[in-house]
């Protein structure tokens, strides 16, 4: 096997262990999820950043800020950020917001615009954002 192709393969493993974390966290929530509003909206975001040049500790310091400043917006049911293992510039933020309403709010306060802003020229990638809705 080439180093290439071990470097997929760990990329893939990686990937699948993160996305059953995920199922697992939506999974454990899904009684209390039951007895709460139907229409909890997620969003899940990944953030790649340059490592080099002190990159990384003020990425991780501007992820935990965002993560604190997000779980006391209107509607935040839970925000959590995970960074992946092997890949310590690569982020994973998963929120559960009680409507796209609060989300779409929380979109317009000031610490997400500050949060984006700042991470902004760290970047490696562009943010990769996806929403979703729980199945019926």
């Amino acid at each position: 096997m080439s180093v290439y192709s071990q470097r997929v393969s760990g990329r893939r493993i990686v990937r699948v262990a993160v996305l059953g974390m995920l199922a697992w966290i939506s999974l454990a929530s899904v009684p209390r999820i039951a007895a709460q509003t139907k229409g909890e909206f997620y969003a899940v975001t990944h953030v790649d950043v340059i490592g080099a040049g002190g990159n990384l500790a003020e990425a991780v310091r501007l992820v935990k800020e965002f993560v604190i400043d997000s779980r006391m917006d209107a509607g935040a049911v839970r925000i959590e950020a995970f960074q992946q293992e092997g890949h310590a510039n690569h982020f994973t933020i998963y929120e559960v917001w009680q409507s796209r309403k609060a989300f779409e709010a929380h979109l317009t306060a000031e610490h997400t615009k500050r949060f984006r802003q700042a991470l902004q020229p760290m970047l490696g990638s562009p943010f990769r954002e996806r929403l979703h809705r729980l199945l019926p």
